[in-house]
């Protein structure tokens, strides 16, 4: 009679045994290092737990998993329109991650959604401000103009932006050809005012030398004979040179006869 009365009773209490056993179960939580638990206890913010073990009490708490790593984000190609009228497609890459759980669980709805529909407006806002020529040769600056804004816009939600990289700016063919007819002129242009500068700078130093040459006309005759000597070293068969006048002069005067009374 005993016996039968043990075995009711144990076979009473093990289906008991089993309920407190999944209880428990369903109470352990165990989470990464980078990973935190929000507890909500009957629908109120209780306290962030983690890492860890994290003991719930089955439904009467429950708890949010928040992974507090850097979230890479591709923002998707935005159509941006700058401040000169020209139409390109821009793509980025925004880096932040959460710094605080608790208002990024209950302060927005889905932070990663909300931080990317954030990061899109921005982009598009910012680079709109710029012409094409800024977009092009200061990406860097653009970069921190974004990243800043979005940061002091994602300081509530308890997410830190810690950056942000335009990855690409897309022209249609017509403005790639006008960008190439552009840098073709301006190399151009650059030629153009070189040669001159050359030219002025050759002119000056001719002046230079005549204005030398002007005060010792005997440096002036050297310069002829050497230009001379010069051109009959080269191979021609017929050589045409003037002769200045100083040098005709001074010969033509030993050449000229004196006056009567001096012969006498």
């Amino acid at each position: 009679m005993i016996n039968i009365f043990n075995l009711g009773l144990g076979g009473a209490l093990l289906p008991l045994v089993a309920v407190l056993l999944v209880l428990f179960a369903m109470s352990i939580r165990i989470l990464r290092e980078y990973e935190r638990a929000v507890v909500f206890q009957l629908g109120r913010f209780w306290r962030v737990k983690g890492p860890g073990l994290v003991i719930l009490i089955p439904g009467i708490q429950k708890m949010v998993r928040v992974d507090l790593r850097i979230v890479t984000m591709d923002v998707e190609p935005q159509d941006v329109i700058s401040r000169d009228n020209v139409s390109v497609k821009v793509n980025a890459v925004v880096f932040f991650r959460v710094m605080d759980p608790q208002k990024a669980i209950i302060q927005v709805e889905n932070y990663l959604f909300a931080t990317s529909q954030l990061a899109q407006t921005t982009l598009r806002v910012v680079l709109g401000k710029h012409e094409l020529d800024e977009m092009l040769a200061e990406r860097e600056r653009l970069n921190i103009d974004v990243q800043r804004i979005l940061d002091a816009q994602t300081d509530g939600w308890g997410i830190k932006v810690t950056n942000v990289e335009i990855k690409h700016i897309d022209l249609n063919e017509s403005m790639i050809r006008a960008i190439a007819r552009q840098a073709e002129a301006e190399r151009e242009r650059r030629a153009k005012v070189i040669h001159a500068e050359g030219e002025k700078q050759a002119a000056a130093s001719l002046l230079e030398a005549a204005q030398m040459l002007a005060q010792q006309p005997e440096a002036m005759q050297l310069r002829y004979l050497q230009t001379m000597t010069q051109v009959a070293g080269d191979r021609a068969s017929t050589i045409v040179f003037p002769l200045p006048m100083d040098l005709l002069g001074s010969l033509l005067d030993r050449a000229r006869p004196g006056p009567p009374g001096d012969a006498a």
